[in-house]
């Protein structure tokens, strides 16, 4: 083995170990607090049972993402103390039940009457051009106010990816559960979410369920439509 090699091979193995060092030092009680903890906050965890599983560093990359950590997924000390004196997260507007998929932190917060919220990480549109049936079109994700209006339950199939318990708010874009969630736009177009999320997400969003997607210069009010129901219902009819 050449010695540049050799010198990268012992600094990729240095931090593995550094990385796994940083994982494992937590006890399962550190752990189980910084679940409570994300759960508290409104961040969707899975079981709270101590285990550093997918879901729960999924809540950790969210909790990343919304509060403008470095996106990481390694809970460290540093994490803990953020995640132990971190705020309550608060929506984008307030007052009605709906979604609201930020762009730009790249989450999706489902949100309550009293504004309490869930929060999951999203990948969506890349903005990068993909061929679909001969046609070359771009992965974007739609801004505005929408409408669940089609949904679907278990696994769908297409010739762009599959799709878990998708929730279709404009033409083929939906919310769906995936199997690979990465943590900047990758989609095309899709709002995907982790997939051990995806079938209670579904559950939350019914037909009719207004859905905000905005970024830091495209955010339109659906409080007329929560106020109005007949405005909200002629918006897909």
């Amino acid at each position: 083995m050449r010695p540049l090699l050799i010198i990268v091979f012992f600094k990729l193995l240095t931090l593995a170990s550094l990385v796994q060092g940083q994982q494992v030092s937590f006890t399962r009680t550190d752990i189980k607090e910084a679940e409570q903890r994300l759960a508290s906050l409104g961040y969707w965890t899975g079981p709270v049972d101590g285990v550093f599983d997918p879901a729960t560093q999924s809540a950790l990359i969210a909790f990343q993402k919304f509060t403008g950590r470095s996106v990481t997924g390694l809970l460290t000390a540093e994490e803990l103390n953020a995640i132990r004196t971190s705020s309550l997260p608060q929506p984008r507007e307030g007052g009605y039940e709906h979604v609201e998929v930020d762009l730009d932190r790249q989450v999706l917060l489902l949100v309550s009457e009293d504004d309490k919220v869930r929060i999951v990480p999203v990948s969506t549109g890349s903005g990068k051009s993909f061929l679909d049936e001969g046609q070359t079109s771009i992965a974007y994700t739609p801004r505005g106010r929408f409408i669940v209006y089609e949904k679907h339950s278990g696994w769908e199939y297409g010739p762009l990816g599959s799709l878990f318990y998708a929730n279709y708010i404009s033409g083929g874009v939906a919310i769906h559960g995936s199997k690979n969630v990465p943590e900047q736009p990758e989609s095309h177009g899709c709002i995907r979410i982790p997939l051990y999320a995806a079938r209670e997400v579904s559950k939350l969003l019914p037909v009719g369920t207004i859905v905000l997607v905005y970024d830091k210069v495209s955010f339109v009010s659906a409080k007329s439509w929560a106020l109005n129901p007949k405005l909200k219902q002629a918006s897909i009819e």
